[in-house]
């Protein structure tokens, strides 16, 4: 017996956020840790952020996502999420690559904040040089 699974899954990474998307076909409504996602993201860079590769695919009004995300801050997360969200689409279409892929939407942003290194006061912040 095989049944269809009802939803695709795409996880997102970004800093050090971790979103869990899932894609169910639907009218465009996104749930974040079980609120609107408008209620999180009250700046609308963020919206766009999230809402990027769904506007690219012109897939705005296709899926209902519902997301779980963790860890890092706003931009963070808003970043996972687009991520997750197009690890998505790509997993219910393949022939939705090229267009994320051309965006970027695919790629894992890999910039992470740096260690703070031994005798200085941030990751390069030196403390002022005295001569006497």
């Amino acid at each position: 017996m095989v049944t269809k699974q009802a939803y695709v899954h795409g996880t997102g990474r970004r800093k050090t956020a971790v979103a869990q998307v899932r894609l169910f076909p639907g009218n465009g409504a996104i749930i974040v840790n079980g609120a609107p996602y408008e209620e999180l993201f009250p700046s609308l860079e963020h919206r766009r952020v999230i809402l990027q590769p769904l506007m690219v695919t012109e897939s705005l009004s296709k899926y209902n996502a519902i997301v779980k995300v963790k860890g890092g801050g706003i931009s963070g997360q808003a970043g996972a999420i687009a991520h997750g969200i197009a690890r998505a689409l790509v997993a219910a279409d393949e022939s939705l690559r090229p267009i994320l892929r051309q965006h970027g939407l695919l790629t894992r942003d890999p910039r992470v904040k740096e260690r703070k290194k031994p005798g200085l006061k941030r990751a390069r912040k030196a403390p002022q040089y005295t001569k006497r």
